[in-house]
């Protein structure tokens, strides 16, 4: 049996990035012949978002050739009362005590609740009677992995306040084979279970926010073996840093063409410049080079931020010059050599203010 597994998507209106990586990631499903598409919580970013969104998500849930199960999240955790309708082949979990079952199967979900310690254990131990004995037993969780080593950054948005937090030793004798979670964004991240198992965060599928970087990822495996990464062509955040030597015979356009020509279509750049140019030997004063990597970068320029000079003046200077001879007669690996040069300009630059 294959499953796609995924997770907060923070969906917020229709058509957007968030909107459009929830429709590939369907596409995925159907291309690639899961059986079914399991969405560890958020996939709204709040209760509104669903109401308004629900009529579209019956269009794309159904008729896919497999179930879709979702349990609540911490941000929309409210958005699922009331029996809700999203289609006929969507299932949501919303009682830890009412798994679904697929074949050899049984899946069980832990909606977010304010809670931890005891009253998670507690909740986990009183699985082990009704667990599958001759299949695979999946829990949908949605919280944070105290064993992990995260920032507060690695969660989106979300404040300090703790959010479900759990530890692979509460699963240690669960009987469960893969805690399939979400909460966690900023990457896909897995950890082995000392009975064999799997706990799995797939990472968010699109950039909620810029902390979250790099092409996107999600879980698709079949039961029975390790989870497995799936690269997504969604929309996603990308850093790039460069950084300018009036030394080595660069072009500085030709550098900021070669990054952009690497990056994936569906990436935004969060450009950084660094270093120093010679104005004089590449025909540009700084304006007109910053002109000019905004027309290299249009329409996928997501932040920019240009630190760099033009020290045409310095690098004319006779000590400078003696310097910087010395400095490449002194046989210093590149790295360091580079170094020792930009502390020295920004020493030279300093004691003409």
């Amino acid at each position: 049996m294959r499953i796609l597994h995924t997770a907060d998507f923070h969906l917020k209106e229709y058509g957007d990035t968030r909107w459009e990586s929830l429709d590939r990631l369907i596409e995925v499903g159907e291309k690639e012949g899961v059986q079914l598409f399991l969405i560890s919580g958020d996939l709204f970013d709040k209760e509104v978002n669903a109401e308004n969104l629900r009529p579209r998500l019956r269009e794309i849930f159904s008729g896919r050739g497999f179930k879709i199960l979702i349990i609540p999240g911490n941000h929309d955790r409210e958005a699922y009362e009331h029996g809700m309708w999203f289609g006929e082949d969507v299932i949501v979990l919303t009682d830890l005590y009412r798994p679904f079952e697929y074949q050899n199967v049984r899946i069980w979900g832990m909606p977010f609740e304010p809670i931890e310690g005891e009253a998670i254990l507690q909740r986990l131990r009183s699985l082990s009677n009704d667990l599958a004995d001759n299949g695979k037993n999946i829990l949908l969780f949605h919280g944070e992995l105290l064993d992990a080593f995260f920032s507060r950054r690695d969660f989106g948005d979300e404040d300090g306040e703790r959010y479900m937090p759990v530890k692979l030793s509460y699963f240690k004798s669960s009987g469960i084979d893969y805690v399939l979670a979400g909460h966690f964004h900023s990457r896909m991240n897995s950890w082995s279970l000392e009975n064999g198992g799997y706990f799995v965060y797939p990472g968010s599928p699109v950039s909620i926010t810029k902390r979250e970087v790099g092409r996107r990822k999600a879980n698709l495996f079949e039961v029975g073996k390790p989870p497995c990464e799936y690269l997504l062509d969604t929309p996603h955040f990308e850093e790039v840093v460069l950084e300018f030597s009036p030394l080595k015979d660069e072009n500085p356009m030709k550098m900021i063409e070669e990054r952009v020509k690497n990056l994936h279509e569906e990436a935004r750049i969060i450009l950084t410049v660094r270093g120093f140019i010679d104005g004089k030997a590449i025909g540009m004063d700084e304006r007109m080079l910053v002109e000019e990597i905004r027309k290299a970068t249009r329409g996928r320029l997501a932040e920019e931020h240009f630190e760099f000079r033009d020290v045409q003046a310095v690098l004319e200077d006779d000590l400078t010059r003696r310097f910087i001879q010395k400095l490449e007669q002194a046989g210093y690996e590149a790295e360091k050599e580079n170094q020792i040069r930009d502390l020295v300009i920004h020493a030279i630059i300093q004691s003409r203010r």
